[in-house]
């Protein structure tokens, strides 16, 4: 009997931790419901993995951008990314379409999703080849996909079968979108995790819907850095704390969270355009700490630097981001990584991290859509055009970390 206690807390320890490090928060949006016609996927992702880094691909049939792990010197792994057709794919773990199969293959999102990058250019196609692939897949997973036709569905699916949910079908999404933390709504009923993160992502969805605000800076900005919580009515930004007056909030199921890595938010483009003009906005690294930046297959290979891995494989903005989520999270024993010293990253000086970061942040939104509203008219632009805006990028956002945290690379 004395074995029980401590194996039962071992347990829930670990159902914790599996919980909180592969909690990632996702949505689509469809076309027909978003400011300019053109589709969404978004993907906040938590991971064991902290440095992230994107990579661009040669290996397919489609040349691809993915997000991958920075260990992952190969790239065996996609988390999220599109291609050159203009398909685009990421991924949640649902934890809920497999219970009571003993199949022993796992994990095997991650290849799978570049597997689909490689050859997919439409919906159609990614349906052949979750019906094609060897039985079973080794995956328990909500896939959100969307392609350059205006398709846009979440894809749940388990080691034998999958359920598709069309974000164009107004049954299925009568305001136009879908969202999908971890569990799957064809699985097993109160089984997976993120109910209490949905419910913060509705509320914000539904908000943004009526003011159709349903954008790439309301998903990174508003979404990935929600300081809110569903179930205990909390909203951080009310009563802030004096700067350097430190102040702990208990942070656990919030949308942004400890073992927050990344955000992506893929825009898709209208029937008529190209392919090549979807957009990939990426926040590496812990987002309150980070910024977005835009990259294009367009653009060719090199990406910006900041976001592509050093000659240790670790991107400079993760590491820079990582190194603020540190000032952010000081306690190291105990539960520490549970408690967020809220002073560090907003108060009411308007010192904070995320406060400092926000204003760079806008320009680059801004600038980004002036250049992709002349591209959206002209055409898709030249190679040269889009890596002389990667330099940019590179310099302005590394002057900035300087300036305001004296982080350099």
């Amino acid at each position: 009997m004395k074995l029980v206690i401590p194996i039962l807390v071992c347990s829930l320890l670990y159902l914790a931790l599996i919980s909180d490090s592969y909690s990632c928060t996702t949505a689509i949006i469809s076309a027909r419901f978003t400011p300019d016609g053109r589709p969404l996927l978004y993907k906040h992702r938590d991971s064991d993995f902290e440095q992230n880094k994107l990579v661009f691909f040669k290996d397919g049939k489609y040349t691809y951008i993915g997000l991958v792990n920075a260990p992952d010197s190969t790239g065996k792994e996609v988390w999220a990314g599109y291609n050159s057709a203009g398909f685009a794919i990421m991924n949640s773990a649902a934890y809920n379409l497999n219970i009571g199969d003993s199949t022993k293959l796992i994990d095997q999102e991650g290849v799978l999703m570049k597997r689909a990058l490689q050859t997919c250019a439409t919906l159609t196609d990614f349906e052949n080849l979750l019906s094609s692939l060897p039985k079973p897949l080794g995956v328990d997973a909500n896939f959100g996909v969307i392609d350059a036709q205006g398709g846009a569905a979440y894809y749940e699916t388990g080691n034998f079968a999958f359920t598709r949910f069309d974000a164009n079908d107004p049954q299925i999404a009568p305001a136009g979108y879908i969202i999908r933390t971890n569990y799957a709504s064809s699985g097993s009923t109160d089984k997976g995790y993120g109910y209490i993160r949905y419910a913060t992502a509705e509320d914000l969805f539904i908000k943004a819907s009526a003011a159709n605000n349903l954008t790439p800076e309301f998903l990174l900005r508003d979404l990935s850095r929600c300081l809110k919580h569903s179930l205990t009515a909390t909203d951080l930004w009310l009563n802030l704390p004096e700067d350097k007056q430190q102040r702990f909030v208990f942070f656990r199921d919030y949308i942004p969270r400890y073992t927050s890595t990344s955000s992506v938010v893929i825009q898709g483009v209208r029937s008529a355009e190209a392919p090549e003009l979807t957009t990939m906005w990426t926040i590496l690294g812990f987002p309150p700490c980070s910024v977005a930046i835009p990259v294009w297959i367009a653009g060719g290979s090199p990406l910006p630097e900041l976001v592509t891995g050093n000659q240790k494989d670790i991107a400079p903005l993760c590491d820079m981001s990582l190194k603020l989520k540190r000032l952010c999270f000081p306690l190291e024993r105990d539960n520490g990584s549970s408690y967020l010293s809220l002073d560090v990253l907003i108060n009411r000086q308007q010192k904070g991290i995320l406060q400092k970061l926000y204003p760079l942040e806008s320009v680059i939104f801004t600038k980004t859509r002036y250049l992709l509203a002349g591209w959206y008219q002209q055409g898709v632009p030249q190679e040269d055009n889009i890596q002389k805006y990667y330099n940019w990028l590179d310099k302005e956002i590394s002057k900035e970390y300087n300036k305001l945290f004296n982080l350099s690379y």
